[in-house]
């Protein structure tokens, strides 16, 4: 089974209250190379029509992967509330 088919598989119970936020005037203000665009395996992030930089974090896979890369510190990462994102399933 490859990778997408087991992504697949994968449950989502989607919370109200946000575990990714980004602090936009940081992430205008001094990122350039804008990494999380790149190295989120869900996608997740997007530039805007205004230019700035947004999340979708309802797809989140819970990794980490754009916290880690986020040198200027614009992100607030957690894990989402108990019972709520990603549920993986085995298959």
């Amino acid at each position: 089974m490859n990778i997408e088919a087991k992504l697949g598989l994968d449950v989502f119970k989607i919370d109200k209250e946000r575990h990714i936020t980004i602090d936009v005037e940081v992430c205008n203000r001094v990122c350039t190379d804008k990494a999380c665009l790149y190295v989120c395996p869900a996608h997740l992030y997007e530039i805007d029509d205004q230019g700035n930089n947004t999340v979708n974090f309802e797809g989140c896979l819970e990794c980490g992967t754009c916290l880690i890369s986020c040198d200027h510190r614009a992100l607030e990462w957690h894990y989402p509330r108990g019972e709520y994102g990603v549920q993986y399933r085995m298959g």
